[in-house]
């Protein structure tokens, strides 16, 4: 079987993930993706995507559609009733696009966090710019909010903020993790096994997680004050 050839808007799509995993948002111009796409035309990414917001955009309405339809086959298939479950169900459909979707997603994403572009909702907003958060997926941004309030339900000893926190911090955590056996198995470096990647990953997400909240983080929430919580989106 011939494998079709990708269309010039998606080969920007793909290297522009590629170019923001490695050298960030800021870092690399719409003109560098373009020759890194194998275009001859410098306007070419101007052309199909107008902005760097609308095509770190594209890049989402790319990638989101496996990731749904794999979360609501998960859920299907195991009928999650535990905080582990429901961390896998979530978690793994990340992990396996950073594996076999051939490119640098959990790179991507990672460094979009990493200088501060995905906080929820307000994703790469500036003053005076457009912000990713502008025309992305409503249906995506919903199923997240789901998936962190069934989590939330097995961690009612935890209270908030601190349930929040764990939870925007733990899946933070597992993109980074993702992102880093990425970048190891694109350098040709050595990794675990992907299944053993998972399930240890999975294993140590949950016990964060559900660990008992001590004396000592009671006592310093006392008192502290919380504008609010901005969730770091992974999506």
């Amino acid at each position: 079987m011939v494998t079709p050839p990708s269309s010039i808007r998606e080969q920007i799509i793909r290297t522009a993930e590629r170019l923001f995993a490695e050298r960030g948002v800021d870092g690399v111009s719409l003109r560098q993706i373009g020759v890194e796409a194998g275009n001859g035309n410098n306007s070419a990414v101007q052309y199909h995507f107008g902005s760097k917001a609308r095509l770190v955009q594209a890049i989402f309405e790319y990638r989101l559609p496996y990731l749904h339809q794999r979360r609501r086959t998960l859920v299907a298939l195991r009928r999650p009733a535990d905080l582990r479950s429901w961390v896998e169900c979530y978690v793994l459909p990340v992990l396996e696009l950073g594996e076999h979707g051939a490119g640098r997603y959990l790179g991507f994403v990672a460094m979009l966090q990493r200088h501060g572009h995905l906080s929820f909702p307000e994703m790469l907003r500036r003053p005076g710019q457009e912000g990713v958060a502008d025309g992305m997926d409503e249906e995506h941004l919903e199923s997240a909010q789901q998936f962190r309030e069934r989590m939330g339900l097995y961690m009612t000893h935890v209270p908030e903020p601190l349930r929040t926190h764990r939870i925007a911090q733990s899946m933070t955590f597992g993109v980074h993790a993702g992102a880093e056996r990425e970048l190891v198995r694109a350098g040709g470096g050595d990794v675990l096994p992907f299944a053993v990647h998972v399930v240890d990953l999975i294993d140590g997400l949950t016990a964060f997680l559900g660990a008992p909240v001590s004396p000592a983080a009671l006592t310093a929430l006392e008192g502290a004050e919380f504008g609010g919580s901005a969730w770091p989106l992974v999506p």
